[in-house]
């Protein structure tokens, strides 16, 4: 019987991967707004009725993605941030910055899904919000890590941010001093709207080393946090 029940739960996985893989397959050809459980099912001779058991509705699907994607960069913020583990806070955080944008590039269809245009109609659950965070923490780690070390200069808050960023920091890092929250998430702001400037097109005709005026920009965010250190040469 347990035979049964774990050839029955390798199947269940292995069609699961192939809906998610079509479903890829149209985000890239026609975008989040068009995808359609029955046109997935189609494409993999599935009858409706059968993909239904695995996806209820196209938003359960898409939150399904959307969870893959976020964990997927998450992945890749975490590898760049460990490959960086003895590099200073400021290396550090260029070279997760650089993780970010190297995914994103290979990714566009699925880097649109989190950070493109809303999909008219869907609103994510908050069961998208551990996998949307990953990329966060690792920010916020060595931004940790730095604090501990006395390896950042905080610049005064003005008077009227100091309530926001005082809930920024009991909400996300309660071991931060608000005035790392508020630039950090400033910081975390302009790091995706460099990369989504370059997934989606809007370098185009402006800048043209796009790799080095990446690493410069997110060196300038280091800074922009208060991140201290030397930096390696392809850093500068």
């Amino acid at each position: 019987m347990s035979t049964a029940r774990g050839v029955r739960a390798r199947a269940r996985i292995e069609v699961t991967a192939a809906i998610k893989d079509e479903a890829r397959r149209q985000l890239a050809a026609e975008g989040a707004a068009k995808l359609s459980l029955r046109a997935v099912a189609r494409e993999l001779g599935m009858v409706s009725s059968a993909l239904y058991r695995y996806f209820p509705s196209r938003d359960e699907l898409l939150t399904a993605l959307i969870i893959d994607a976020y964990e997927s960069l998450g992945e890749a913020a975490e590898a760049a941030h460990a490959k960086a583990a003895g590099e200073s806070p400021a290396g550090q955080w260029v070279a997760v910055c650089e993780g970010v944008r190297v995914w994103a590039l290979a990714r566009p269809h699925e880097y649109a899904l989190i950070y493109g245009s809303p999909v008219p109609g869907y609103s994510a659950p908050e069961t998208t919000v551990p996998a949307a965070s990953r990329t966060g923490q690792v920010l916020i780690r060595i931004l940790r890590d730095a604090h501990l070390a006395d390896a950042m200069a905080l610049r005064e808050l003005p008077a009227e941010l100091r309530p926001e960023a005082v809930r920024m920091a009991e909400d996300f890092a309660p071991d931060l001093p608000p005035e790392a929250l508020a630039v950090l998430v400033g910081a975390w702001a302009q790091l995706f709207g460099l990369v989504n400037f370059e997934v989606f097109g809007q370098f185009n005709k402006v800048v043209e080393d796009r790799e080095v005026f990446f690493r410069h920009a997110a060196r300038g965010l280091a800074r922009h946090v208060g991140l201290a250190g030397v930096l390696r040469p392809e850093q500068t």
